[in-house]
């Protein structure tokens, strides 16, 4: 990806990975979240996402969520993917296989924006008019 200053959305798994430091997360995104020169977006939704996950058990933190949360958004430089009606709109009209809303109103934000959407979500790498880097 060069000296190219990037604008990636991330998608709510990519976030968490990189927080947690995961091992899932590729040392390609690892280094491109990493760089200072690059953008970075993050959508309502994903803090939507991660507060669904902390109540279901599904990923573990040490603190009461919302406060987590307040906390975390502020380790990287991250810009607010504000939703908007345009975003609602487009999200029922994008051609996906599924109805996952999160991942709709995500995929939508991307286009909206002009951003790269950071996902390693089969279900949203592969198609012309969306964006992905892994």
């Amino acid at each position: 990806m060069g000296n190219i200053k990037l604008k990636l959305l991330l998608d709510t798994h990519i976030w968490l990975w990189y927080l947690f430091g995961d091992e899932k997360l590729s040392k390609n995104l690892r280094t491109i979240i990493a760089s200072e020169k690059n953008e970075l977006w993050l959508s309502p939704i994903s803090v939507w996402e991660t507060l669904i996950l902390a109540e279901k058990g599904r990923i573990e933190i040490n603190s009461e969520p919302i406060t987590w949360i307040k906390k975390h958004l502020k380790i990287l430089d991250l810009k607010e993917a504000r939703l908007t009606y345009e975003i609602a709109l487009l999200s029922r009209q994008i051609n996906l296989s599924h109805h996952d809303p999160a991942d709709r109103f995500i995929a939508a934000t991307a286009i909206n924006y002009g951003l790269i959407l950071a996902t390693v979500d089969s279900r949203l790498i592969g198609f012309d008019w969306l964006s992905t880097v892994q």
